[in-house]
């Protein structure tokens, strides 16, 4: 039976060749086919739910949290944003071979500064079904083949989406190396993505602090990475309260369970009781747990608990 180095390494070889391809088409070229592969990804959704569904139903038997789960989930809304973002995408301008920078010598050379593609890139996720569309598209757009390893929670729902994607590129010509995604979610393969210094250019971890940080410390491949993903909103003294209430409310409420979820919200002293009382009732309706600092305490008593330092650095991704 194969290793997993050498399964990289037929892996890498092949997005090799991928890359290739990719840096030479051009910008109505790229486009066409993600214009194509939303069309592609629409017409394929109830296929997608009943992947997602096998997915989602795994994790629930197995008690994962209600925001894992929320994360995990494609609902018809879910799908159209990717579709959507697909066609998004390919409205941006091509960045691959823009001129960001250009000087000229005192004896006429011309020196500039080009954007060209990266190369191979590697990207490791959670269970995010989504990324799997996010990823291929932006690689896609930039000239970069990507090597996808999505968690095993997520399996059947990336396999689903990927297929379609895969299909509709293949359809434009587009080489079988352009993006590929590992079915393999063993450790082993992680290990030798993070090994493969000389297939893979660039290592971009999607997920959590650990899996973020265990990528960062094993990984002899370059790596992109974030660590927390704490959002805050400051509403000050002469803003628009009522706005206010309605984008805290949506910001903290709608999906707390994703990365740009409101965690902590902060609140110009003149305002605060008038703001706080307003708001933590539509909060509290909201089942959201609230924790403040002394003059939070103050003005809203009971309703509070005690934050303390360790609360504000917390990615709680709940409510």
């Amino acid at each position: 039976m194969m290793n997993a180095k050498t399964r990289m390494r037929e892996i890498t070889d092949r997005a090799r060749c991928g890359a290739v391809v990719l840096s030479r088409l051009n910008a109505d070229e790229k486009n066409e086919i993600l214009f194509l592969m939303a069309k592609e990804l629409n017409a394929a959704r109830e296929n997608i739910k009943k992947a997602n569904l096998v997915d989602v139903k795994a994790a629930e038997k197995s008690g994962k949290t209600e925001a894992f789960i929320d994360r995990l989930e494609l609902t018809d809304d879910r799908i159209d944003g990717m579709c959507q973002m697909m066609k998004d995408v390919a409205k941006i301008d091509d960045p691959v071979g823009s001129i960001i920078e250009r000087k000229e010598r005192p004896n006429g050379l011309r020196i500039e500064k080009v954007r060209v593609p990266i190369g191979v890139i590697g990207i490791i996720y959670e269970a995010r079904p989504n990324v799997t569309a996010d990823c291929i598209s932006l690689c896609l757009k930039s000239g970069n083949a990507v090597i996808l390893r999505g968690g095993s929670d997520s399996i059947n729902s990336n396999k689903a989406i990927y297929s379609v994607l895969r299909e509709a590129a293949l359809k434009r010509g587009l080489d079988d190396g352009a993006f590929i995604l590992v079915e393999d979610t063993s450790r082993d393969l992680v290990n030798a993505m993070l090994e493969a210094s000389g297939g893979i250019d660039l290592i971009m971890p999607r997920g959590g602090e650990s899996l973020i940080r265990e990528v960062s410390e094993k990984s002899k491949v370059p790596v992109i990475k974030h660590y927390k993903g704490i959002c805050s909103i400051y509403v000050d003294d002469e803003g628009d309260l009522t706005m206010a209430v309605k984008l805290c409310i949506k910001a903290k409420v709608e999906r707390p369970g994703v990365c740009n979820a409101m965690e902590t919200m902060l609140v110009h002293r003149d305002i605060a009781e008038e703001f706080l009382k307003k708001i933590s009732e539509k909060l509290i309706i909201a089942g959201v747990k609230i924790k403040g600092c002394v003059e939070t305490i103050k003005i809203l008593g009971k309703r509070v608990e005690p934050a303390v330092d360790e609360d504000y650095a917390t990615e709680w991704l709940d409510l």
